[in-house]
């Protein structure tokens, strides 16, 4: 059963039985504890209070609140729950004399002072009846409007989160359709080259990039990717790449034997890697690439991307070609806000640009929530 047909039955359920409630502590309510015997005519009183105590509670909860004190209209407010508290009272007055009940109250009190000398009972004073029935208005008054704006701010609080929420993921889903156009239209430049040279090449090529296309239009659905995914992921990237480089580069990929399993962002580590092949490699100079992946514990990623720095202008994490870069950046502050730091050295002392990321992930999510690793510096 869902949790909204749950409380389609809870909620009838809760105000029947707090009105049930209420007509219990009326009925076992009775004046002198029982020493008097009440007319009939005080019941009928009582059953008719509590009807229009009920009428006034859904007429405060439904109308008064929702359509005056909601939308601003303080002073309309007040004003109508002091109509309807004043409506209940009168009317209640009304009907003491309607049914003869003041006179009737005061032959029962009368009777319980012959049958109890000893104990000389007082007899109601002027009003007693109105005071308890406006005290009992009063409180009904304000339970209703109490429930009604917590109901209405927890509500609010709701529609708020769910928006958040899709404004986060359909951020997320264009924040990934930008890397991944991005990543794909350089490499099919790069086979494109190889079907000039050897069509052999070119044709494994090919289907090593449909099987990453496969990973990221499929595998890759649910907004989560295993570790040992990403790993592949990144090898088939990194085995394209070589297809177009000389031996002036040197590319290293040091990741553990065997992974340890962890949930993690789909292709959250493929822009680092990009980055490097895009300014750390020359035509005309020896050029080289490090990326180390390590698993200090089960749930504890660190990873390491080095590249040479050339003197030709660079693009950091926020220039404007680093289109991969950014969006990285951007998809850390959506999905682990406040809670991730990310170390960029521009150029190190060996004249490299490095990056450094570590992350603590949480193994335990459901295949069908965003991932929440815990992000720290390495």
């Amino acid at each position: 059963m869902s949790a909204f047909s749950s409380r389609r039955i809870l909620t009838p359920l809760i105000h029947v039985l707090a009105w049930g409630l209420l007509a219990l502590t009326l009925l076992l309510f009775q004046p002198m504890q029982g020493r008097i015997v009440l007319p009939p005519q005080y019941w009928v009183k009582q059953g008719a209070l509590l009807l229009m105590w009920v009428g006034a509670f859904y007429l405060t909860t439904r109308v008064s609140v929702p359509r005056l004190l909601l939308r601003g209209r303080t002073g309309w407010f007040v004003l109508a729950l002091v109509v309807t508290a004043g409506v209940v009272v009168l009317v209640g007055r009304g009907l003491e004399n309607v049914l003869h009940l003041p006179d009737l109250m005061r032959q029962a009190f009368r009777a319980a002072e012959g049958a109890s000398r000893p104990h000389r009972p007082e007899r109601p004073r002027g009003g007693y009846f109105d005071v308890v029935s406006m005290l009992i208005t009063l409180l009904v008054l304000g339970i209703a409007t109490a429930i009604t704006v917590v109901q209405h701010w927890q509500q609010e609080a709701q529609l708020r989160e769910r928006l958040d929420q899709q404004r986060v993921e359909a951020e997320l889903s264009l924040l990934k359709a930008q890397i991944n156009p991005h990543f794909f239209f350089n490499t099919l430049n790069n086979i494109y080259s190889l079907t000039l040279i050897d069509g052999e090449r070119a044709r494994a090529a090919l289907h090593r990039l449909s099987r990453m296309m496969r990973y990221v239009l499929y595998d890759t659905a649910s907004g989560q990717a295993q570790l040992s995914q990403e790993v592949a992921f990144i090898q088939d990237y990194i085995t394209l790449m070589q297809l177009r480089l000389t031996d002036r580069v040197q590319v290293t990929f040091e990741h553990p034997e065997p992974v340890r399993e962890v949930l993690i962002a789909p292709m959250m580590l493929l822009p680092f890697v990009e980055n490097a092949f895009k300014h750390g490699v020359a035509a005309t100079a020896p050029s080289h690439i490090y990326i180390g992946l390590r698993q200090p514990t089960a749930q504890q990623l660190e990873i390491v991307v080095r590249n040479t720095l050339f003197a030709k202008p660079s693009t950091d994490l926020a220039g404007s070609n680093g289109i991969g870069l950014v969006n990285t950046r951007r998809r850390l502050d959506l999905l682990y806000p406040g809670r991730y730091t990310l170390q960029v050295t521009e150029k190190t002392p060996d004249n490299e640009f490095e990056v450094k990321l570590s992350l603590l992930v949480d193994n335990k999510l459901p295949a069908s929530s965003l991932p929440q690793p815990i992000l720290k510096i390495v």
